[in-house]
């Protein structure tokens, strides 16, 4: 399951949302006949399959009608929950792009062949996307995913090769 966004409030009275994507092309998954929907706080996620009645984005958000929010109510008792899809239901990417599921859990490797961590998450930032790296002792990196620093994505060997010293 992939995560492609969070409901960040109730929007009108007959069980709208918005939703905060997690992605640069919400459009793509908009279109989408089912979204699946988890709360955060649950390890993993109880995935909950509902129909997708309408979406439109307006202002960076999605604006979308679900079938599991009849009403303003219910769509109030959404605020904070993941939505998200099965892999195999999302449009593929296109060279150099990538899902940030499919970055989480890769180690990162600098050209000198030394290992700065693996993959924790990813920060959307107004400038650039921010990769969460950590190593084993429990130090955090924080590396800018551009194409100055990242310079190879395998995911079939599931490394990251960057271009940043492992003291900086």
């Amino acid at each position: 399951m992939i995560v492609l966004g969070k409901v960040a409030a109730a929007c009108g009275l007959h069980g709208e949302v918005r939703v905060f994507p997690y992605a640069d092309d919400p459009l793509a998954w908009s279109r989408l006949p089912h979204w699946w929907i988890g709360q955060e706080g649950d390890a993993p996620p109880l995935w909950r399959q509902t129909r997708l009645i309408k979406c439109q984005v307006r202002n960076d958000l999605l604006i979308a009608q679900l079938a599991c929010a009849s009403d303003r109510t219910a769509a109030e008792a959404m605020r904070g929950v993941l939505v998200g899809a099965p892999r195999a239901a999302l449009p593929p990417t296109r060279t150099d792009e990538y899902y940030w599921a499919d970055l989480v859990g890769l180690e990162v490797i600098n050209t000198r062949e030394q290992s700065l961590g693996c993959i924790l998450g990813l920060i959307e930032t107004p400038a650039n996307t921010v990769l969460r790296v950590a190593d084993g002792e429990g130090a955090e990196r924080l590396l800018p995913f551009v194409a100055a620093v990242v310079l190879d994505v395998d995911l079939v060997e599931r490394r990251v090769r960057v271009d940043w010293e492992a003291d900086w």
